[in-house]
């Protein structure tokens, strides 16, 4: 069943959201956050804003995606169940969210083998239709690697800290980690499926020298080209076209619509007077 609501009461409601949103947030479109954990060994608790947010975190754990008001959130990760976040072993780092954005925070570790933190940008633009997007990060504690797809390198120099990204035809790649300038496997090869309209995130993270390098995936789906027209229920509307001008070709057709009622009727009245 339809249900009408007063625009009084939509307005109220509006309202009553806009005070239940923490002071920091300066958007109305919420941002979309996960957080990785790529620390070998090592369960944390990750706190936001002062908050526990997750308990006993698990290396190669990936949470999210977290809906969340746009704004600046503090980050600090502690060392599995402790009391606050007094004594972070990582951070607080200031993590700064734009409305609208799809992110990844990851806690990782620096080429030396130090605990670290990034925070990344997941790429969410249009995909062309048939193709998939594939993105490579490299957080771990390892130096330049190559990526190579059928034993050749597609992505090379990839440094601890850095991301590539491609646009592929959908399907599976056959991919694999080497050290830059080689062809050796460090990790891998393993099987990556690109799916169509799909953003798919590789993580390389670990330690070489402890031998822990291990992989995480991430996807993020809904990046579609966009279609020439967008269905509405009852008619089809061009994108292309902009509103303003929906707008007058609407008021033109109104306008069009009374003036020609006006007619008919001006037209019935002279043919009752011939009569």
């Amino acid at each position: 069943m339809r249900r009408t609501l007063a625009v009084p009461a939509i307005v109220g409601a509006a309202a009553l959201a806009l005070l239940s949103v923490p002071a920091h947030a300066q958007s109305s479109d919420p941002a979309m956050l996960s957080v990785l954990h790529g620390v070998p060994d090592t369960p944390v608790d990750v706190y936001v804003d002062g908050e526990l947010t997750l308990d006993d975190f698990a290396p190669g754990d990936l949470a999210g995606p977290l809906e969340l008001p746009a704004g600046t959130y503090s980050v600090a990760i502690t060392a599995s169940d402790a009391e606050d976040d007094s004594e972070p072993v990582i951070g607080p780092v200031d993590l700064e969210l734009s409305g609208g954005g799809n992110y990844t925070a990851v806690a990782f570790l620096d080429e030396a083998g130090s605990p670290t933190a990034a925070l990344f940008m997941n790429d969410t633009s249009d995909i062309a239709a048939g193709e998939g997007r594939l993105t490579v990060r490299h957080v771990a504690a390892a130096p330049e690697v190559d990526i190579l797809a059928g034993g050749e390198a597609v992505i090379s120099g990839l440094a601890n800290g850095a991301e590539e990204s491609l646009d592929l035809p959908a399907g599976t790649v056959s991919a694999s980690v080497a050290a830059a300038g080689t062809t050796e496997p460090v990790l891998g090869p393993a099987d990556v499926p690109v799916t169509e309209g799909t953003l798919t995130i590789v993580y390389a993270w670990g330690s070489l020298e402890d031998d822990t390098l291990a992989v995480a995936t991430q996807t993020v789906e809904g990046m579609h080209s966009a279609p020439g027209g967008v269905p509405t229920g009852q008619v089809e509307v061009q994108t292309g076209l902009p509103a303003g001008l929906w707008v007058m070709m609407v008021a033109a057709g109104l306008g069009m619509a009374v003036l020609l009622g006006s007619r008919s009727r001006r037209d019935d009245t002279d043919r009752e007077g011939v009569h």
